[in-house]
């Protein structure tokens, strides 16, 4: 492979990737070419994408930024990037980066697409910024406050970090709950109550749900106190979802809010840019403590089986770090 080229990884079609070697152009003014270090997949969202699972009508607003190709195939899609500038803006220049593009060796992107990872966050754990900023969008749409009883039901990588970020709020009594009970060593380290959804604690001040299933968001419902919010953080792709809408849903009030990072929560709105709540996500990865949730790692060039399997079969992974190096 030439200097001028590098390996991408694509959909080739729903379930199946593939690497590809693409041309790498030469920086323009403005723009800065990075040398990746890590990436991650964020299963979720990925899975589905990867599945061929994105439903029509939604293929223009989930593109990703640099995403390449249509859904559902071939595609080269992904958010989660951290690397090295080598070439650019002086300010740029061999700093440390995160960018919201896909699985790829080298890319070129305009400067302002990066975000400068602080000293004091470890480039491997820089992987989790795309899922803390959309953990710290949702907790800011539940409008969640000091002494709230919180429920967090689903033990993947946005409802750990969510879960971790209400902590912090004073006062506030938060249960993660989840199926697998192995979830309970990871809720332990991040310092979180938890709980297997029958043991789950009632009369919830504030519910998030992110486990993905219509079970998860029907215990949801049944957990949430009078006059409580549940704030959906999943996203099912085209799969049909039913909500218990009748029992006690309209004599306790519930409110039912979906939760989405393409656009900041309306609470913060006015004030904050995407800019401005990605970077606070970065800085908030200084905690060590996060590192329990990235618990699986694989090559770059392994990424293909990696995916699949992922998809078919994730067993306990939280977040998978794809190593460049």
């Amino acid at each position: 492979m030439s200097r001028d080229e590098t390996l991408a990884f694509w959909i080739e079609a729903p379930g199946r990737g593939a690497l590809r070697r693409e041309m790498i152009p030469a920086p323009r003014a403005r723009e800065a070419s990075v040398r990746t270090l890590y990436s991650g997949i964020s299963r979720g969202t990925e899975s589905i994408v990867f599945g061929g699972h994105v439903p029509p009508g939604e293929y223009e607003r989930m593109r990703a930024p640099f995403q390449a190709g249509e859904f559902p195939a071939p595609v080269k899609y992904g958010y989660i990037s951290v690397g090295q500038v080598v070439q650019g803006p002086p300010e740029l220049v061999d700093k440390t980066v995160f960018c919201l593009h896909p699985h790829q060796q080298h890319f070129v992107v305009p400067s302002d697409a990066l975000y400068l990872v602080p000293e004091s966050v470890p480039p491997a754990r820089a992987i989790l910024a795309a899922n803390l900023e959309t953990a710290l969008n949702g907790l800011w749409d539940s409008g969640a406050g000091p002494g709230d009883r919180i429920a967090v039901i689903g033990g993947g990588s946005v409802g750990c970090l969510t879960a971790w970020l209400a902590t912090r709020i004073p006062g506030c009594e938060v249960e993660l709950i989840d199926v697998n009970p192995h979830r309970a060593a990871i809720a332990q380290a991040l310092g979180v109550n938890f709980a297997q959804p029958a043991a789950a604690r009632s009369e919830a001040d504030i519910v998030l749900h992110s486990s993905g299933s219509a079970e998860g968001l029907s215990l949801a419902m049944r957990i949430a106190g009078f006059e409580a919010t549940v704030v959906e953080l999943s996203w099912y792709g085209d799969r049909r979802v039913s909500v218990a809408l009748g029992e006690a849903f309209h004599t306790r009030r519930l409110t039912l809010k979906s939760s989405q990072v393409g656009a900041v929560s309306p609470a913060r709105r006015a004030r904050w840019s995407l800019r401005r709540r990605l970077e606070l996500a970065l800085s908030l990865l200084a905690a060590p403590a996060l590192d329990v949730l990235i618990n699986s790692e694989g090559s770059f060039e392994q990424l293909p089986q990696t995916l699949e399997r992922l998809s078919r079969t994730p067993g306990d992974v939280i977040m998978h770090r794809v190593n460049y190096a």
